[in-house]
């Protein structure tokens, strides 16, 4: 007998391909011929021929979602769920075949929405602070689902490297939505009397389809700061200090990575040959702890103050970070410094009242002069005295604290690290690992990169050690994963998190745990805050390098066996959804 299966799913990820396998070993089980049509949004997708539809003696069609079937018409054809077709594949074939009737008419419905849907024309921006993963993971969900609910768009990536795929004016004229999936301040004013929706990457990734219907149906022109979605406006408040904060981070990243690894070469020619002038150890020594550091802090203050209000905040931030520098105020410093310079420089734009002839001065003179003698003035007489000792304090504390607070120190970054993959916690951990770099504090950056890079690992592991109960797509998704983690992005465990959190998370956070406890314990150090193991080809940018592998090692096993035992097979998930 031959026969015609087409399977789909709303999501078109795992059911489609998973009912797929499981009808194709079913007629090989009853030695029927099948040719079979998965329509899947990961894997290219190979349309039943018309040949093949012709000589079927039956079709049928597995899915969850609304199907064309014209095709079909004049032929004998079954419609039934993903879950009857899950739970006896044999039984299930043998009865499609046996009840299939022959389709008279097809429903114009799938027809008729991606008609409706084309009309739609999408542009988007993502943006994450270190510009590596969620920008272009979020980046390439949101062009997955808006083609398979038939949009068109075009997504404008700002990663680290800059923008990439970049929106021209004649995209955003003939875009009907623009969204904007950012954690960091993004300029709008190119979106001018558009229908616009913010979200932030890790919303864009984990929930594409929800937001992609939220930005439809809450989308607001924009006219300037002054509007945004409504249902925008009290999320904004709430996560404004945070996405301000990050926005800092990510202009300080590169001072960091370039600082670090000039200090960590010149350490090649000795751990003090800086110290005799005129080396070249003492020129890379000047270059990455003399300068690139040195600007660390005044330019985290300077782009938290620009992303609160705009360029006025960025000469009073600049200032106010290069005081908490000079005061010994440290990183603490430069974050309180940013968020007064922004904050004031922000409150004098909208209450300072000129006549028009002088308004042209306030962004030039008035704001920027105001803003900094307040932020400079509570820096020097409050601010600076209290933060510089509390940062004395921690720093004294990290360098000499025994093996029982770095193992207890190790557990918590190493936590943090793999509980959000990439969200705020994530972030509040990496922050304070960079932050400490400027204090020549190097154990916790060691301990958070290397946590950081586990969770990653771990769900390759896992997709190795017990491939039964992961699905094709999921073991080729394990194995991106792996090399992500490599890299030290954490984002790439991501998709098995947001399909089976309860187990993944846990998973990835007793590893996190052992690897972080294990890097503070043998007193890792790391020069550079990113790289993953790329770094080892930097002479001395990690020590030691051996344990330092163990640590990353055993925290990778631990996750990925113990998820490897958590997991539940793909027939068994299915059967209970």
């Amino acid at each position: 007998m031959k026969i015609a299966i087409l399977t789909a799913c709303p999501s078109g990820i795992a059911n489609t391909v998973i009912a797929a396998g499981l009808m194709e070993q079913a007629a090989k089980a009853l030695n029927w011929q099948a040719d079979i049509e998965a329509q899947s949004s990961i894997m290219p997708v190979t349309p039943l021929s018309q040949t093949a539809i012709e000589q079927a003696d039956a079709v049928v069609v597995i899915a969850d979602s609304p199907v064309d079937l014209s095709r079909f018409v004049g032929k004998k054809v079954y419609r039934g769920g993903m879950a009857s077709c899950l739970a006896d594949p044999n039984a299930f074939l043998q009865s499609a075949v046996s009840q299939a009737t022959v389709l008279e008419q097809a429903e114009p419905v799938a027809a008729e929405s991606a008609s409706a849907s084309a009309a739609q024309h999408i542009v988007a921006i993502t943006a994450c602070p270190t510009g590596v993963a969620h920008t272009f993971m979020a980046a390439e969900a949101l062009e997955e689902e808006a083609k398979r609910q038939g949009y068109s768009i075009k997504v404008e990536t700002r990663g680290s490297v800059g923008a990439k795929n970049q929106l021209t004016a004649e995209d955003i004229s003939a875009a009907d939505l623009v969204i904007i999936a950012a954690d960091i301040e993004v300029d709008l004013s190119r979106f001018e009397g558009k229908r616009l929706y913010k979200t932030s990457t890790g919303a864009a990734l984990k929930k594409t389809r929800q937001e992609i219907d939220n930005a439809f149906a809450a989308a607001s022109v924009f006219h300037g700061k002054a509007s945004g979605a409504a249902t925008e406006s009290a999320k904004e408040e709430k996560t404004g200090p945070y996405k301000h904060l990050m926005t800092g981070v990510s202009h300080m990243l590169p001072l960091v990575v370039a600082g670090g690894l000039a200090i960590a070469l010149s350490f090649v020619f000795g751990i003090e040959a800086f110290k005799e002038e005129g080396t070249l150890a003492a020129a890379l020594m000047q270059i990455g702890g003399g300068s690139a550091f040195a600007l660390m802090v005044p330019v985290l203050a300077g782009y938290i103050a620009y992303s609160i209000a705009d360029r006025p905040g960025l000469a009073p931030g600049l200032i106010g970070g290069m005081l908490a520098s000079s005061t010994g105020a440290g990183f603490l410093g430069g974050i309180v410094a940013g968020f007064l310079a922004g904050y004031s420089a922000k409150l004098i734009a909208e209450n300072v009242r000129l006549p028009s002839s002088m308004e042209a001065l306030k962004p030039i003179l008035i704001i920027p002069l105001l803003a900094s003698l307040i932020t400079g003035l509570v820096m020097i007489y409050i601010v600076g005295g209290p933060v510089s000792a509390a940062m004395n304090g921690l720093t004294e504390f990290l360098n000499n604290m025994g093996s029982t607070n770095a193992v207890l120190l190790g557990i918590l970054l190493g936590c943090m690290m793999c509980f959000d993959l990439g969200g705020p916690v994530n972030k509040a951990a990496y922050t304070f690992g960079v932050g400490l770099l400027a204090s020549q504090t190097y154990g916790p950056m060691a301990a958070v990169m290397a946590a950081g890079m586990v969770p990653a690992l771990g769900m390759g592991l896992a997709t190795f050690l017990a491939k039964r109960k992961f699905s094709q797509p999921e073991q080729e998704a394990g194995k991106a994963s792996f090399v992500l983690g490599l890299c030290f992005i954490s984002e790439g465990a991501i998709p098995f998190a947001a399909r089976d959190p309860m187990r993944v998370i846990p998973s990835c956070m007793a590893g996190g745990a052992l690897t972080g406890a294990l890097s503070m314990l043998i007193g890792a150090k790391l020069m550079a805050p990113h790289g993953g193991l790329f770094v080892l080809f930097i002479p001395n940018a990690i020590t030691p390098v051996f344990m330092y592998l163990v640590a990353i090692a055993a925290g990778t096993i631990l996750t990925g066996v113990t998820y490897a035992f958590l997991k539940r097979s793909e027939q068994a998930e299915l059967a209970t959804a």
